[in-house]
Order: C-alpha cells, then sequence, then structure tokens
C-alpha cells in the first residue's frame, strides 16, 4: 500500500500516492503538460521530452511521465525556460521528417499538429532535413508513411505489451533510426502481424493510417485509448 505524499505544483499544493508520477498527479489536477510519447495504458520511456518540467533545487529538467513524486517537491510546468524548450522540440520533429499538413491523412486529427498551434508555431528556425524516406502500403489494410513518423515508438509498445506480436521494432541510431516490422522487411510480408490495427490507433500522426482514407479522415477512436487503461489495470 502505497503512502500519501504533499507537493507543490506551480505553487499550488496537492496530494497524490507515492507511487505517481509528476505527469499523473498534474492531470488528476487539471494541470496541462504537453506530451507525445506518452499514452495512458503503455509503459513510459520519456522519449519526446515534450513533458520536461522544473523542480526545485534540481538544476536539470525532467520528464513529467517518467519522474515520481516526491514529499515537499516543488514543480513548475510552465516557465519561459521550459516554452522554449518545448517549442525547440517540435521544431525539430517537424524539420527532421516531411510533414505536410495540408495532404496528410490525420490533418486535423493530429497530435505533432496541435502541438505546433499550442506552442503558436508558425514558422520554423531550424533548416528542414528532408530525408528520403518510403511509404509502405504492402499491407492489405493499412499504410506506413515513414514521412510523418515521429519515433513515440507508441506503435512499438503498444504492438508489444497489449497484442503481445512485437512486430515492430526500432533500428539505427540518432537521426538514422527507424520504425521497422520484423527484420526490417515490408509490412505486408510480416509472418506476427496479426493486422489488429492498435499500431494505427496508437499512432498520434499521420505515419500508420488505414487504406481508403483521404485527408483529414484519419479519426482515432476514444474507445480504444480506455480499452488501453483497461488492460493496464488488468496487468497490475
Amino acid at each position: 500500500m502505497s503512502g500519501v505524499v504533499t507537493l507543490k505544483i506551480n505553487g499550488i499544493d496537492v496530494g497524490a500516492q507515492e507511487n505517481e508520477t509528476i505527469l499523473d498527479v498534474a492531470r488528476e489536477n487539471d494541470i496541462f503538460i504537453p506530451t507525445l510519447c506518452y499514452l495512458e495504458g503503455l509503459s513510459r520511456i520519456g522519449a519526446c521530452r515534450l513533458c520536461l518540467v522544473e523542480v526545485k533545487g534540481i538544476s536539470k529538467l525532467l520528464p513529467a511521465c517518467a519522474t515520481t513524486v516526491a514529499e515537499g517537491m516543488e514543480v513548475f510546468t510552465d516557465t519561459d525556460r521550459l516554452r522554449k524548450y518545448r517549442r525547440l522540440i517540435v521544431e525539430m520533429l517537424f524539420t527532421e521528417g516531411n510533414h505536410v499538413c495540408s495532404v496528410c491523412v490525420a490533418n486535423g486529427h493530429c497530435e505533432l499538429q496541435t502541438l505546433a498551434q499550442q506552442h503558436e508555431i508558425d514558422y520554423v528556425s531550424l533548416p528542414y532535413l528532408y530525408p528520403q524516406r518510403t511509404v509502405d502500403a504492402s499491407h492489405e489494410r493499412f499504410v506506413f508513411d515513414h514521412n510523418r513518423c515521429v519515433l513515440c515508438t507508441r506503435c512499438v509498445r503498444v504492438c508489444d505489451e497489449v497484442e503481445g506480436a512485437h512486430t515492430w521494432d526500432i533500428r539505427g541510431r540518432g537521426i538514422e533510426s527507424g520504425v521497422i516490422t520484423d527484420l526490417n522487411q515490408p509490412w505486408g510480408t510480416s509472418v506476427t502481424c496479426t493486422s489488429c490495427g492498435k499500431c494505427v490507433q496508437a499512432c498520434p500522426t499521420g505515419a500508420l493510417f488505414m487504406k481508403g482514407k483521404s485527408v483529414g479522415e484519419m479519426v482515432h477512436s476514444p474507445s480504444f485509448l480506455t480499452f488501453l487503461a483497461q488492460m493496464r489495470e488488468a496487468k497490475k
């Protein structure tokens, strides 16, 4: 049985279970912290760094999704320093891929697009890399557009932790990293894929989508997110 701790978030006194994360407690108290790689019901890896927060007495920024609360902790979620870092992260995600919202199936329903709007990004100060990436349409039901992938690994984790197939994985390092199917083969030839569609529902952008969807038509199912949360509770 975990104990109860008290802490401050943006000067507000809040209570929490000692095994909760800063992100958990913030959401319970309607305090906004942006996220991209986080998805309730999946493991937390702190990959996107958008949920970075400041903690009094600690010089480095900490990921709210992977930092457990402590008694007397003082957390700040919206400072000039954090806004600067978050804007830079979103800009880098746009410049490292090929995101053209006007022709994307997830236009209007994309978490990256929403983050850009929240941070008032109407221009990008970094040079675009224009990587040469492919589109894998070999699956009979789904498409994987590598140009729109942000390496959140939500597809990798939902396939492994919920479906149990582990069809997806990551290859390479740094800017050369990418999501692959099995041992880097076309999705349609995978012998492990169950065609369940969980990866498509978990994707925050238009990288994974159902065939037949046009611009702005790829909408994720809210009931699927509830299912993930229930699966997490069942495993406890």
